[in-house]
């Protein structure tokens, strides 16, 4: 899967780019509107996250645009406006969904990947096997064998960024890039808490604590 983000804010086009790859997708950045069109244009890409407030060509236009030139490209719209003009606007121009910042990343690729899946480009698989554990990333849910284990969202999450580096260590912080809002400024010890509370509800073996490094999913 190849994503494009169109995205003048440097620093969340960059988290965002680094979060995404760790998701498995090509992930290609561009922080004007008018070279998103030429890029977008040019095809190639499954999907393209698209912020509204740009230089050289604002957000509506370059969806317009695509739209009119025949490309039909999942587009998901970002914008720190909020309320329901700006949100027929974007849909009216042509876009797939729209979400407004600040926005919490699961929810974003929860949105990318529900409009991957409705074009018909998704994973053919959404389950991660590992180990003792089942995974569904478009059910959100989580099986032990054969129990299915009831998580929350935020668990689900941390759970699901352990399991797709099954066997490596992820450290806190990219946890909390993650799993969290890009504007999280709240305790990094969050991340101790829902680990702990996922070894409790899935067993004290299936993740390890990697001093001064992170944690690990275990394979087996």
């Amino acid at each position: 899967m190849r994503l494009l983000i169109v995205e003048d804010e440097k620093r969340l086009a960059v988290s965002l780019a680094k979060g995404l790859t760790a998701e498995g997708f090509a992930v290609d950045v561009v922080h004007d509107g008018l070279e998103g069109l030429h890029r977008a244009a040019g095809g190639g890409y499954d999907l393209v996250v698209l912020d509204i407030m740009l230089p050289g060509m604002n957000g509506y236009r370059v969806c317009a645009a695509l739209r009119a030139a025949g490309h039909d490209v999942p587009i998901l719209m970002l914008t720190a406006k909020d309320g329901e003009y700006d949100e027929a606007e974007g849909l009216d121009t042509g876009a797939d969904d729209y979400l407004t910042k600040p926005f919490s990343y699961v929810v974003l690729v929860a949105r990318i990947r529900a409009l991957l899946r409705r074009r018909g480009s998704g994973s053919a698989s959404p389950v991660l096997t590992v180990g003792v554990l089942r995974l569904d990333t478009a059910a959100r849910r989580v099986h032990r064998g054969e129990d299915e284990i009831a998580l929350t969202a935020k668990e689900f999450a941390v759970l699901e960024q352990l399991a797709v580096r099954a066997g490596e260590v992820v450290s806190k912080a990219g946890i909390l890039e993650h799993v969290w809002d890009f504007a999280y400024d709240g305790d990094p010890n969050i991340v101790e808490v829902y680990i702990s509370t996922l070894r409790r509800k899935l067993g004290a073996a299936v993740i390890s604590t990697v001093r001064g490094a992170g944690y690990r999913l275990e394979t087996r």
